[in-house]
């Protein structure tokens, strides 16, 4: 009897363990339809490509998606709450602000946003990212550069780790964009993982 039990529990452990360490990463992503698969397929979306190359690799990386397409800054800071309690992740990726920048939000109100964001998940001991984001050239020099500037501001004031914008070096090729020329198109979903693989090594690696 005492030999059965003991052999439950050593399998029981062997099961659970691979479980426990899949979650060791689990970082959740807050963006808006650049990260949100907008006018694609969901699995042919960044982030779901990713998250098969990780699970390829057996690696211990499980993405939570949050994204949707059209948030602003403030939008996620009022979800905010619920995902870090579903989800208990242990990074966070904050990719937000090019809706505010688009609908002409003031800066000084996405920067107050962000560090909120920053600030509400570290206090859950996440360890935090924000991806600096741009916005097109027609908003004039003054705001786009303010606006700019804001994600390294936020950034240095909050310790949290500053990320490329994922799609800078697409963005100017209209071969790798959908016709409304702000979104990537599926051809460049691949582009996108890839780079966004290794931006998410450099910054585990930081941690």
């Amino acid at each position: 009897m005492t030999h059965s039990i003991l052999r439950f529990v050593f399998i029981l452990f062997l099961v659970i363990k691979p479980l426990s360490a899949a979650a060791d990463n689990t970082i959740l992503i807050l963006g808006d339809s650049l990260s949100a698969a907008y006018g694609l397929k969901q699995e042919q979306g960044w982030v779901k490509l990713l998250q098969d190359k990780y699970d390829a690799e057996q690696s211990n990386i499980e993405l939570i998606n949050a994204s949707i397409s059209g948030e602003t800054s403030g939008g996620a800071l009022r979800r905010l709450d619920a995902l870090l309690e579903q989800y208990e992740p242990t990074h966070v990726l904050i990719e937000l602000g090019a809706n505010d920048g688009l609908r002409g939000f003031p800066v000084n109100k996405m920067q107050a946003n962000l560090t909120s964001l920053i600030e509400k998940s570290q206090a859950t001991n996440a360890m935090t990212a924000l991806m600096e984001i741009y916005i097109p050239p027609n908003y004039g020099p003054r705001y786009s550069k303010m606006f700019t500037d804001s994600f390294t501001q936020v950034s240095e004031n909050t310790n949290a780790y500053l990320m490329d914008f994922f799609v800078l070096n697409i963005a100017g090729q209209s071969g790798l964009m959908q016709n409304d020329g702000l979104h990537p198109n599926k051809k460049a979903q691949p582009l996108i993982r890839d780079e966004m693989y290794e931006s998410i090594k450099q910054w585990l690696n930081k941690d």
